[in-house]
């Protein structure tokens, strides 16, 4: 069997011989009219994306808001109970007293751990430590 060598010359590339027809003027033009599909692609993306992002936004407020009023609904029945729970040890009088001094109690405790989380963070941010 005879030993068949093929110089490059005559070796058929179809990407070889498409590549040196193109100009390097062509060639560039190429790139930028992709660059632009690419651009003009990316672009579609990030705004289909940032449309999801504020529709889940929009459902996660709701959500949230309307889980925040069951829960003061909740509290307050609590806190209803609490009063009308208390009344017969107490008196009326009495129980709402008791109740309403330990929620204002729970109340000044949590502003005072606020008020300590803003200095802590404005330390950090480097401002004034206030007293």
């Amino acid at each position: 069997m005879p030993d068949i060598t093929y110089a490059p010359e005559t070796a058929v590339d179809p990407l070889l011989s498409e590549a040196r027809e193109r100009s390097l003027n062509e060639d560039l033009h190429q790139l930028a009219q992709d660059a632009r599909t690419y651009a003009e692609a990316e672009l579609q993306f990030q705004k289909s994306r940032a449309a999801f992002a504020a529709s889940a936004s929009k459902n996660i407020v709701i959500y949230a808001v309307a889980a925040l009023v069951l829960v003061f609904f909740a509290v307050m029945a609590l806190v209803v109970g609490l009063v009308i729970a208390l009344a017969p040890i107490i008196t009326a009088w009495g129980s709402t007293a008791l109740v309403t001094l330990v929620l204002l109690g729970l109340a000044v405790f949590l502003l005072l751990r606020a008020k300590r989380q803003v200095t802590l963070l404005t330390t950090v941010w480097g401002g004034e430590k206030s007293s």
